[in-house]
């Protein structure tokens, strides 16, 4: 019995070996049809034969991937090479061995029309040349009921606006257990594409033909109006038949074009916001509106968006009355992704503290947004708001003629003025001696740490005046050319040039460092920067004069480092309070 089984292996090695000497003949090239349509799969047998010259010197040596075959590559302009096999079969002619061999290629055609598979060489012998029709569309009788594969692409809207988000949706139809499988996902240069959650995998009836159906979600955010087309969306697999066998599935479809629409002429927002809806709230504020000087108030605005990432969300203004101070902290951007679209927040949380007594008035907020469902602009808005401040207890108090309490002034040094010197309780004594004796320790430090400072060595204070120079030369560049990175350039010299504040924003600077002319001069940069008109953003620094921007920034940077810092910062107490 081994000896039995021994004997075919030796001469299935001896026919390996690559010093066979080839028979010459015609090499035969048969595909299994010679017209397909586009997305199918052509099978192409080739069958040749070589006689074996027995060596038993190179019997065990031989390299199984140098195996001779023919030069297949030739096809590859026309079609692409998805699988290769081989098959050896050895008998005895004349007295002498010869070697049969089988090789099947699956081939996917690039193209439509007539395609030529070019003659073919195996040694000695040669094919003939085959031509290939490929027909465009589906065959007649596979309009989706009868294909192995096939893809679907639909959309929730027929066009849409510039950065309005459009739902894209990828089925995926086969049959058969598929073992392996490669879907590509859309592409679009002058387009965000976001992945909305994992794909599905279901089972339905299509015709009568049961087919297992992979779903894919994204959603689109064209950034230019015109017509969006995408890249056709490709599956290439295999599966399994049931009696084993292997079977390659393959087709490609293509996105109808979708028209995509510009801004709208009568959307009169700084910021285009096309989503399916937008709200506006509010949270913290007093039922009364009723406060007294001194009181912590912690005011949470909300901006969410359907159909728009947060990143697209404008930042909520919060512009305050004098009287009242606001302590911003960092905006909060989240984005929520599921299968119907994207759902965006912006959330700005501020601490609000009255300083003076009186009526202060929050001014209204107004987002302009577009509503893409109505077609229409909309506006979401927080009305205006006023604040009831009364003195608080044990503060200073006054009364006018008419009996109405009217607000303490104060001079620069904090000391209240045209006032009598208030009644203030004995835990408001104790807490603002403490509070002094905090703040003198604190003044000894801080002139401490700068009289070390300045006795530090030349080259320290040099280099970070070269830095702090080179960052102050490139803000003026951007600030003449009205390039969009001014503004934060003019952030990062600010930290330099007034270090130890953390500055985030141009609001956090104005905030502390006042220069109206300046903050006018930027302000009049972002709505340059943010105009809606698609050819003026293109050209921006044909139309904007840096000359007022530019003088501004070297006014405010004569002015020394302690007096900028001291003046822009704000009292350490109310003013109703005295040390």
């Amino acid at each position: 019995m081994v000896k039995r089984l021994i004997i075919p292996t030796i001469w299935l090695a001896i026919f390996m070996v690559l010093g066979l000497s080839a028979q010459a003949g015609e090499l035969s090239a048969e595909p299994d049809r010679n017209r397909l349509y586009e997305g199918e799969v052509l099978t192409f047998t080739i069958k040749g034969s070589t006689k074996i010259d027995i060596n038993l010197s190179n019997l065990f040596d031989f390299d199984l991937s140098s195996l001779p075959s023919p030069d297949i590559e030739k096809v590859e302009p026309d079609f692409e090479i998805l699988a290769r096999n081989q098959r050896y079969s050895v008998t005895t002619v004349n007295g002498e061995m010869v070697g049969e061999i089988t090789w099947t290629y699956q081939l996917a055609p690039k193209s439509t029309g007539k395609l030529t598979i070019p003659a073919l060489i195996f040694k000695d012998s040669v094919s003939k040349p085959v031509t290939i029709e490929v027909v465009d569309g589906t065959p007649p009788d596979q309009s989706g009921s009868n294909r192995d594969s096939f893809i679907e692409l639909t959309t929730d809207k027929a066009e849409v606006y510039v950065q309005e988000q459009l739902i894209l949706t990828v089925r995926l139809f086969f049959r058969g257990n598929l073992i392996r499988g490669e879907l590509s996902d859309p592409q679009h240069p002058n387009a965000i594409i976001e992945t909305l959650g994992k794909q599905r995998e279901f089972a339905t009836e299509r015709d009568g033909v049961r087919y297992r159906v992979v779903e894919r979600r994204y959603a689109l955010f064209p950034q230019k109006p015109g017509v969006l087309n995408l890249p056709p969306i490709r599956f290439e697999g295999q599966a399994r038949n049931t009696d084993g066998s292997l079977r390659f599935l393959r087709d490609s479809a293509d996105l109808f074009e979708v028209p995509v629409k510009e801004v709208p002429a009568e959307f009169t927002g700084t910021t285009w916001l096309p989503a399916s809806s937008l709200t506006l709230a509010e949270a913290g504020m007093p039922a009364t509106l009723n406060l007294n000087t001194g009181d912590n108030l912690t005011r949470t605005l909300s901006l969410q968006a359907t159909g728009l990432p947060s990143e697209a969300l404008p930042p909520l203004p919060d512009s305050v009355p004098d009287g009242l101070r606001s302590y911003p902290e960092e905006p909060q951007r989240n984005t929520n992704v599921g299968p119907d679209g994207i759902t965006s927040t912006l959330t700005q949380t501020s601490a609000l503290v009255p300083v003076n007594a009186g009526k202060l008035t929050l001014p209204a907020i107004r987002i302009p947004w577009w509503d893409t469902e109505s077609d229409s602009q909309k506006v979401a808005i927080i009305p205006a708001q006023t604040l009831n401040v009364a003195v608080s207890e044990g503060s200073a108090t006054g009364a006018s003629s008419s009996g109405q309490n009217t607000p303490p002034t104060t001079s620069s040094d904090g000391v209240s003025g045209n006032n009598p010197i208030p009644t203030i309780s004995r835990f408001w004594q104790w807490t603002s001696f403490a509070l002094a004796g905090i703040w003198v320790v604190t003044m000894l430090a801080w002139w401490r740490s700068r009289k070390m400072a300045a006795d530090g060595s030349d080259q320290t204070v040099s280099s970070e005046g070269a830095n702090e120079q080179d960052v102050f030369e490139q803000l003026l560049s951007a600030a003449k050319n009205g390039d969009a990175t001014t503004p934060g350039l003019f952030v990062r010299w600010s930290n330099l040039r007034w270090p130890g504040h953390h500055f985030g924003s141009t609001e956090d600077v104005f905030r502390v460092i006042p220069a109206p002319d300046l903050e006018l001069e930027l302000s009049a940069l972002q709505a340059h920067l943010f105009s809606r008109g698609p050819s003026d953003r293109d050209n921006s620094s044909k139309h904007w004069d840096g000359t007022g921007l530019a003088n501004a920034l070297r006014h405010i940077r004569k002015q020394t480092l302690k007096a900028s810092s001291e003046a822009g910062l704000p009292p350490l107490y109310p003013s109703n309070l005295s040390v």
